[in-house]
């Protein structure tokens, strides 16, 4: 495929985690990527050198995503990047501090809805304003499966924002569907990756392990397939959906 036919995707986050893994999978699927990290600039590089060794046209862009007015610049430089945008996974997250509710503070939680609500919210509204001038695109957002079960002595905050990231894809998905762009959710259940460690329980998957209906957590490569599917012309009717894929 041209350039101009390749989907082009702009993941948020996509140097490490799932994000990386949805990156490595979009590409073998043909997309051409727009990828932010935040600091790590070494695994970023890793990242986009794989996804080019397999086709891909890969830009990377470091951004700090509570910076929102850094956030609302994304988009355009995807397309500088890219010449256009398909898709957008708004990816990039953080829990806060995993402990109980009253161990909060006014200040990690503002900080957590800016990075989980607030910078997506910008993000997406770029975002829907040039796939609509473009034919159109698809949207998925990386929820969490706490946004429906509130997370209770673990991070009641962070299941907040995701419960409000779920919002952002029902009313988007419904005002924007007769445009051409689809918005779906994708709520992972506790997967193996180091946002346990930022959050200060870096075993925290082997300790739920046992409550949970497999008796294991996730693996990042264990998310995606839904992520492509939801960007693919397989989901061209599925829109306003959540797929959770949390074990059971």
């Amino acid at each position: 495929m041209s350039s101009t036919e390749r989907p082009a995707t702009l993941i948020t986050g996509g140097s490490r985690g799932i994000g990386a893994a949805i990156a490595r999978r979009l590409a073998r699927d043909g997309h051409d990527l727009a990828l932010t990290y935040r600091e790590r600039r070494e695994e970023a590089d890793t990242v986009a050198a794989e996804c080019r060794e397999l086709g891909a046209r890969v830009v990377l862009l470091q951004a700090d995503l509570a910076d929102l007015d850094r956030a609302a610049s994304l988009v355009a430089d995807a397309v500088a990047g890219l010449g256009r945008l398909t898709g957008l996974v708004n990816n990039a997250g953080i829990t806060g501090r995993i402990g109980p509710f009253l161990e909060t503070t006014a200040e990690e939680s503002e900080l957590v809805f800016r990075i989980n609500v607030l910078a997506p919210l910008v993000i997406t509204r770029l975002a829907i304003a040039h796939l609509r001038e473009h034919g159109g695109g698809s949207i998925v957002n990386i929820s969490s499966g706490a946004a429906t079960t509130g997370a209770a002595r673990t991070y009641i905050p962070y299941a907040m924002s995701k419960a409000a990231l779920n919002l952002l894809t029902v009313g988007a998905a419904r005002e924007f569907a007769a445009e051409g762009v689809r918005v779906n959710t994708v709520s992972p259940g506790t997967t193996f990756t180091e946002i346990h460690a930022a959050a200060g329980r870096p075993h925290a998957p082997e300790e739920r392990a046992p409550g949970l209906p497999m008796g294991r957590a996730a693996y990042p490569d264990e998310i995606v397939g839904a992520v492509a599917y939801l960007l693919s012309d397989d989901a061209s009717y599925t829109n306003g959906a959540d797929i959770r894929i949390t074990g059971g």
